[in-house]
């Protein structure tokens, strides 16, 4: 009796790890549609993006436990006109590359490569056809 207790134990274990590995992958994303500007962590530590989600305006978000925090745009063009803005309509996906992510258009299906960096030279923002 003592083997099956312990047996089960160790089972219920395994699935509730399991199960909250699972249920925690996505917990960067907020699920409310509803708001204008979502942070996006990059895999480096200090440096987010900053999304306009209404019109797809991007900015680089770095911070710092020194004086070197910036704020510094990726894309100040709005990739829509005012009368098509709508919140939650663009949405940044990360790559397998940790300076680049993808961002999609919701409503229309467009995509764009945007690539930060903390060389201005090598940031910018173009379109996939």
């Amino acid at each position: 009796m003592k083997k099956i207790g312990i047996i089960l134990i160790v089972i219920l274990t395994t699935m509730t790890a399991f199960a909250q590995t699972q249920t925690n992958t996505n917990s960067t994303v907020s699920p409310d549609n509803d708001i204008v500007y979502r942070l996006f962590p990059t895999t480096n530590r200090w440096n987010f993006i900053k999304l306009n989600t209404r019109d797809g305006r991007m900015w680089q978000v770095q911070y710092s436990l020194e004086d070197d925090q910036i704020e510094v745009p990726l894309s100040l063009t709005a990739r829509v006109s005012k009368e098509e803005e709508k919140n939650g309509r663009f949405f940044l996906y990360p790559t397998q590359n940790m300076y680049n992510f993808i961002l999609l258009d919701q409503l229309d299906g467009r995509v764009w490569q945007v690539q930060w960096s903390t060389e201005s030279k090598n940031r910018m923002v173009i379109p996939i056809y």
